[in-house]
């Protein structure tokens, strides 16, 4: 962690269901005391360790900032594992260590259209790039998702951007009139600034497509992290030198010409 980066033990101040739908698909906003991290990076991520985790489970989880403020740090968790189910049952009082803002974030051109693409969970770090952006009427999102729309903070964005866009993949079937609706937006977003975060082949689509365009385009991997710090080289990812980058240190967020994403990797 470099000087910028705090690790601190903070009260947990709120769980919250994220919509009147979100405890039943496991989707909760927890709201932390800021550990006295400096202004962040949208895409930049925080680890969190709480007590109630014990021995068991021993490593930390990584998660995307949501919202950052002065006082609070705000993480959106979908329950899907151990930690994230134990994360999803804390209650507001309850010890929780967070070590950041980690890695690096995503660009920012204010003056350039920005498109937004994000899958399920990777919606998050959106939260914090257009609450911080300088001029949100020049972002538009293109969300897809499987669980209800309101499990994710998706009406928080669609009320500060200029355009906000949904698709809800309900069987498999739904999948390529999705991957039209990628391949669509980043055409005709090409010419301006692109970024994803999502599941890998969701971003593994992003990819091809704005290679396809010749777009300018940043992808947020979600990438296995066990540190967070770049010690346990778990988390590498391999670049277009034939190389391996940590995705915790160097990333999570690159440019798409810098890795070596191929769908059939």
């Amino acid at each position: 962690m470099g000087k910028e980066s705090a690790c601190r033990d903070v009260k947990l101040l709120s769980v919250d269901p994220c919509g009147p739908e979100g405890a039943a698909h496991g989707c909760y906003l927890l709201e932390l005391e800021n550990p006295g991290l400096e202004p962040a990076v949208a895409g930049q991520f925080v680890m969190v360790r709480p007590e109630r985790f014990g021995q068991n489970p021993v490593w930390p989880r990584p998660f995307s900032i949501c919202r950052l403020t002065s006082a609070t740090l705000t993480l959106f968790v979908q329950a899907c594992g151990r930690g994230t189910d134990i994360l999803c049952g804390l209650a507001a009082g309850d010890r929780v260590t967070v070590w950041g803002p980690l890695g690096q974030g995503f660009a920012l051109a204010p003056q350039t259209p920005t498109v937004m693409l994000a899958g399920g969970v990777g919606i998050a770090p959106f939260v914090e790039y257009a609450a911080t952006h300088p001029v949100p009427s020049n972002l538009s999102l293109v969300f897809g998702h499987r669980q209800p729309l309101s499990c994710y903070p998706f009406d928080a964005l669609a009320e500060i951007v200029g355009r906000a866009e949904a698709f809800c993949e309900k069987s498999p079937e739904d999948l390529p009139a999705f991957i039209e609706l990628l391949d669509r937006t980043v055409a005709a977003a090409a010419a301006g600034l692109i970024l994803a975060c999502g599941p890998r082949p969701f971003l593994l689509t992003v990819a091809r497509l704005a290679r396809k365009y010749s777009a300018r385009a940043q992808v947020s991997l979600e990438n296995r992290m066990a540190c967070g710090v770049g010690g346990c080289l778990g988390c590498v990812e391999k670049n277009t030198l034939g190389a391996y980058v940590q995705t915790c240190t160097e990333g999570p967020v690159f440019w798409v010409e810098e890795l070596a994403l191929a769908e059939d990797a």
